[in-house]
């Protein structure tokens, strides 16, 4: 009788026409995928942030959203299960962690304006939704570490507001600003 080891078959993002991850935190290029585990060989760092911004929790590509957001360190199991995929009251949650990255880096509405244009080339986004209890007042002071915050009037520009005080605008930072909690 055949007594073999057991393959774990990775799941993976199959998203992009070069790059893909996988379920263990490793981005290659969609060549090098193992054909029978569909697992990334792990040459290259696991947890990948190449291309993030770990403040805002954005990053500028897909794969390494989702390698980012793996990390037991950026991410914690515990919080993103519990994590609605729609915002209706019938809405299901996410099976895992893996789940969870693919979803919220793929889509994420705090990353756009005007429902037709993103914020910045960081757009693939791994943030707990602000509505969520997971997310505190500590980690939105955290996210805005090193910001001078500069209040102008209704209907001026953040640019016009910024340079007038001799600062400039950091668009990644409006997403943490503009939101009810602060």
């Amino acid at each position: 009788r055949d007594v073999g080891l057991q393959l774990h078959a990775c799941r993976n993002t199959v998203q992009g026409r070069y790059l893909l991850a996988d379920d263990n935190g490793y981005v290659c290029d969609a060549l090098s995928v193992d054909p029978e585990s569909r697992c990334c060989p792990q040459k290259t760092g696991q947890y990948s942030c190449q291309g993030c911004n770990l403040i805002s929790q954005c990053c500028n590509s897909y794969e390494f959203c989702v390698s980012c957001c793996l990390n037991p360190l950026q991410t914690q199991k515990e919080l993103v299960v519990k994590v609605k995929i729609a915002k209706a009251a019938n809405a299901g949650t996410y099976n895992s962690v893996f789940d969870f990255c693919a979803g919220r880096c793929r889509h994420n509405s705090e990353s756009v304006v005007h429902e037709n244009a993103y914020l910045s080339d960081f757009h693939h986004c791994f943030s707990l939704p602000s509505n969520t209890s997971g997310s505190s007042d500590t980690l939105m002071e955290s996210r805005l570490a090193g910001i001078s915050i500069v209040v102008g009037r209704q209907g001026e520009s953040c640019n016009t507001v910024c340079k007038s005080s001799g600062k400039s605008c950091v668009p990644s930072r409006l997403l943490v600003l503009n939101q009810c909690e602060m």
